[in-house]
């Protein structure tokens, strides 16, 4: 396998850990409704700490988009918020392939063949897919200014830590592969996209709140703490005209700062990151997905 892709699958499974437990935590007491831009933007990055997806979409964006976006998903149009995840698409399968029977032996059997001690070689692909994203976000996709100028940082800080993490380590693999197949299968995510619109965007974000908590607390292990620097995140006013303004924040992600600006507008009342405006609004318009072509009876 190229070395490129043996990182990529690498980090796919550092990832995947993260659904050990998947236990829930009590829901903490509602917090007041920020009437600032500032305290819109750390409104969302509280509701990330907390893994409550949920909260997050109804944060995101105002309560009819969000209906328009809840009618989307129940038609399997879209599976927002988790399309601004990296390998959205992927997400209902890989929780499927988890789940599946035997996937214990399965995934131990592949990392000891193609990742077990790998760690050079790993280290070397992480700096290469760091290279590849930047250039990609120079010009592809669907960014905006400020989303490209944050996400090459961001890109540039995961590069750097993968090319420390013990990827490669198979006594963690040992340890993680067991508890996040069981967990895989205690999320009632598994079956496919269609087990995503069958259960609605409610439900469907909460099971996926506890996969992203196990997530972020495996990932500390590998040392990167998420949590922590969430908690570090500072959001601040910069400039405000009527009912848009921008705000900076300044965060740090596996100990390289970051510095972001992000354009916010006020919609009844309330403050939104008009990037995430744009990206719920494209997710809610999506057309139905092709169905497949009908086979000839005999």
């Amino acid at each position: 396998m190229p070395s490129i892709q043996r990182a990529t699958a690498a980090l796919l499974l550092v990832a995947a850990v993260a659904v050990a437990g998947c236990e829930r935590a009590p829901a903490p007491a509602a917090a007041p409704t920020p009437t600032e831009p500032a305290q819109a933007v750390e409104q969302l990055i509280e509701d990330l700490r907390r893994n409550d997806f949920a909260a997050y979409a109804r944060h995101s964006v105002p309560p009819a988009l969000h209906a328009r976006l809840d009618l989307a998903w129940n038609e399997g149009r879209t599976r927002w918020p988790l399309t601004e995840l990296p390998l959205d698409d992927r997400l209902p399968a890989f929780i499927s392939a988890l789940a599946a029977p035997g996937a214990e032996k399965q995934l131990l059997t592949t990392y000891n063949r193609q990742f077990s001690g790998a760690g050079a070689e790993l280290r070397s692909a992480a700096s290469t897919l760091g290279l590849f994203a930047t250039q990609y976000l120079r010009k592809e996709g669907d960014y905006s200014a400020d989303e490209r100028a944050h996400y090459a940082q961001l890109v540039a800080a995961l590069s750097r830590w993968g090319q420390k993490a013990p990827l490669g380590d198979p006594q963690r693999a040992r340890r993680t592969i067991p508890q996040l197949v069981a967990a895989a299968r205690q999320t009632g995510l598994a079956g496919g996209p269609d087990t995503f619109r069958q259960l609605g965007m409610q439900r469907s974000l909460e099971r996926f709140g506890p996969f992203f908590a196990r997530f972020k607390q495996v990932l500390v292990t590998y040392g990167l703490d998420v949590d922590a620097d969430l908690a570090s995140a500072r959001a601040t006013l910069v400039e405000r005209d009527g009912d848009r303004g921008r705000v900076r924040l300044d965060y740090t992600l596996a100990g390289q700062k970051i510095e972001a600006h992000l354009a916010v507008e006020r919609h009844e009342g309330h403050w939104y990151l008009s990037d995430a405006l744009r990206h719920a609004e494209t997710q809610a318009s999506a057309p139905a997905a092709p169905q497949p072509a009908a086979q000839p009876t005999r």
